[in-house]
């Protein structure tokens, strides 16, 4: 009996054994087997993109629910998706081949991140007929948590976003739904999976490790992306595996966004942008008559610097005027007179102009909805850009580019120098505000360039004309009472499952800032040095300064009198205007006020610096684009461009004409020339005695610089018509 025994226990083992080799060695599925089912009633920017990683892979992808209205409800309403388990159930029943493999899948949250092969492959390691993906959250209903089979480690609950398995035992999983399409697919393949019966009978397990289906929702920080050999994966950290699916369920949408900038290759360190060229639409070629119709929307909000400048800027887009139309929104009183002047120039350039100003006391979210709304009402209106007065547009090609792109929204990317800033978000806080993106620095800086799908933009962006007179078609799109007008938009357009995009690939420009813009004073932007920088220099900086370094475009009419470009004209006359407008000129008696001990040798007719309140801004003027010359033309000396006095002199012939012989009470002093001589006046210049040299032509914006006390004694020539300003600083006295 004993050995009878240990013989059937041997066979038992020995079959066993003989199963399970049997197992290992059973040939691969052929891909063709593979035969992939979505749903989709409407191609929405999600869905384009699955489509677009399954076309990577070669997927045979048949879509379900073509041209049906969507009754299956959302993942931010209650529990539905039954639509997508009728649809299924249709499609099986056409399904012959019993032995074919079929992968249910969402596709508006869906990446592919591998190919067939190792799907299969991972589905053949299941060892079951029907895998379902798994999630570490139960939903929709908490209270069917104890019905669940336990594992020893991995996620318990299942997630119907995703499966796989033989249409044989499909059309079996499916075989009892008679449900409606608002019921619950997840919760009626819950039903199946936590009965044992149905369980074993199906032949059902879950991917409860993530190695063919990632659920994002609950695992968000599991995963990472994984960049390899011009490829990107996602990795999921918890378990060590790489799984060939990547779905953002819930609300995880926002993250698989970020994740889709990268997998399966649309970015890659070794490849940049794959896909940046494609699907575009070429204006080359193209006539400026078959242009598309734009509306500019152009929206004042604040009081901005520089205005005149963005004006400027926008004429020199190169784009058909004919083609453009102007919406133009101006909040603010002060800046009535720029939107004024540069429509009588400009306005009859344009197809249409429309403006809306302060009078109409409207707030932002009105505003942009009614330039929306323009665009919306326009059946000729294929696009609507959006720009806030404080862009600085750089790039004349900005439009161009962002048509060119052909994407639903799309901006620019526009960032503040040497700051961080920029005008979009690469991620979301939990309660909807600011959140830094794993990559948000490398875009900024340029070490990421491409096109990238991000939650938030802002001040300035390309709207396709269809896109708002379809998905965003409400009317109150910039409106929340509890968001401001840009991140309610950024809001309506994410839950209408449309994609925005923010581009920098080119160098499109920056944005000013308005913190503490005053205008109190006629030319305001020339109090702007400290705050936008880079926009004071451009404006006011003659555009040949940088040659003094760079092609030594510095002359020597003196003995140690230095003559180089240092302001435009229109800083000249700014300058001028400025001093004008105050008004209040000295007498020109050495009896002044102004100056410690008030008794002035020398006089001239001046306004000083300091009595517009110009001093801090003129200091930091003479220290960034006066001391390197300085320190150039005179080794060895160093300067902080500390001064007592600087002032704007007005020489007229009526008034006073010249100035007599004197010596300044500086180490070395800089007179500008603020006007021309011939148009402006006549006569004047700068005689040195020592060296009976004069500079008889001054040149407007050039600057002379030479040492005041000692050697260069000088007087001011006599101006015999019209009116001549300089500026003068006695620098280091």
């Amino acid at each position: 009996m004993r050995t009878e025994a240990l013989t059937l226990f041997c066979w038992i083992c020995l079959s066993a054994l003989l199963i399970e080799v049997n197992c290992e060695q059973q040939e691969a599925i052929p891909e063709e087997n593979l035969l992939v089912f979505t749903v989709a009633t409407k191609e929405t920017d999600g869905f384009r993109r699955f489509m677009s990683s399954a076309k990577v892979f070669n997927y045979n992808i048949k879509v379900l629910g073509r041209g049906e209205k969507w009754r299956g409800g959302t993942y931010m309403s209650p529990p539905a998706g039954g639509q997508k388990v009728r649809l299924l159930k249709s499609a099986l029943e056409k399904v012959e081949k019993e032995d074919q493999v079929i992968l249910f899948i969402d596709s508006y949250d869906v990446i592919f991140s591998s190919g067939p092969k190792e799907l299969l492959k991972k589905f053949q390691q299941a060892k079951h007929r029907v895998v379902f993906s798994a999630e570490t959250l139960i939903w929709p209903d908490r209270h069917l948590e104890d019905k669940y089979p336990y594992f020893t480690e991995g996620k318990r609950f299942l997630g119907s976003g995703g499966f796989i398995g033989y249409a044989s035992n499909l059309k079996k999983l499916v075989a009892d739904w008679s449900g409606k399409d608002a019921d619950s697919d997840q919760l009626f393949y819950t039903k199946v999976y936590i009965n044992p019966e149905k369980r074993i009978q199906i032949n059902i397990t879950l991917d409860n490790k993530c190695r063919i289906f990632q659920n994002l929702n609950g695992a968000i920080d599991e995963v990472v992306l994984k960049f390899e050999d011009g490829r990107v994966r996602a990795r999921n950290v918890a378990f060590d595996t790489l799984p060939v699916i990547v779905h953002g369920n819930g609300p995880t949408k926002l993250h698989l966004n970020y994740l889709g900038n990268y997998i399966p290759r649309v970015w890659t360190f070794e490849t940049g942008c794959t896909v940046c060229d494609e699907d575009q639409r070429p204006l080359t070629g193209v006539k400026e008559a078959d242009y598309p119709l734009v509306l500019i929307g152009i929206f004042i909000q604040q009081p901005t610097p520089f205005v005149t400048v963005f004006f400027e800027r926008l004429l020199n887009l190169k784009y058909p005027k004919d083609r453009l139309k102007l919406f133009i929104y101006n909040h603010e009183p002060h800046h009535e007179k720029h939107v004024k002047s540069f429509l009588e120039v400009h306005g009859s350039e344009y197809r249409a102009v429309k403006v809306v100003g302060p009078e109409e006391e409207l707030d932002t979210a009105q505003s942009r909805n009614l330039g929306a709304d323009v665009c919306r009402q326009d059946v000729d209106c294929e696009y609507y850009f959006s720009v806030d007065v404080e862009v600085v547009l750089k790039n004349p090609n900005t439009l161009t580019i962002l048509i060119e792109q052909n994407k639903p929204i799309i901006a620019p990317l526009i960032g503040r120098p040497g700051k961080l800033w920029s005008n979009f978000w690469g991620a979301l806080s939990a309660d909807g505000y600011y959140a830094r993106s794993e990559d948000y620095v490398d875009i900024v800086q340029g070490r990421r360039v491409g096109v990238w799908n991000v939650p938030y933009i802002t001040s300035l962006y390309l709207i396709k004309g269809s896109v708002l007179k379809t998905e965003l078609s409400e009317k109150d799109l910039f409106n929340s009472a509890n968001l401001d007008a840009d991140m309610a938009f950024c809001h309506t357009v994410r839950n209408q499952g449309v994609f925005m995009y923010i581009t920098n690939r080119h160098q499109f420009g920056r944005i000013l800032s308005t913190e503490n813009y005053q205008t109190s004073h006629l030319h305001n932007d020339l109090w702007q040095i400290f705050e936008n920088p880079m926009d004071w220099e451009e404006r006011y900086i003659h555009e040949n300064y940088s040659r003094i370094m760079k092609d030594n475009l510095i002359e020597t009419p003196c003995p140690d009198v230095y003559w180089f470009p240092i302001m435009t004209d229109v800083g000249c006359n700014h300058l001028v205007e400025e001093m004008e407008n105050f008004g209040q000129w000295s007498g020109g008696s050495n009896s002044d006020t102004r100056i410690q001990g008030g008794y002035e040798n020398v006089p001239t007719i001046d306004i000083h610096m300091n009595q517009i309140n110009y001093e801090k801004e003129w200091h930091q003027f003479l220290l960034e684009y006066i001391a390197p010359i300085t320190e150039k033309m005179y080794p060895g000396y160093y300067t902080k461009a500390q001064f007592d006095l600087a002032f704007v002199v007005r020489y007229k012939p009526d008034e006073q004409p010249f100035l007599r012989p004197h010596h300044d009470a500086s180490t070395f002093t800089i007179n500008i020339a603020l006007n021309q001589v011939g148009p402006d006046y006549q006569g004047g210049g700068c005689r040195f005695l020592r060296y009976d040299c004069s500079i008889q032509a001054p040149r407007k914006g050039w600057a002379l610089m030479h040492p005041g006390r000692l050697t260069h004694y000088h007087e001011g020539l006599p101006t015999t018509g019209g009116t001549r300003y300089i500026a003068v600083s006695f620098v280091d006295p």
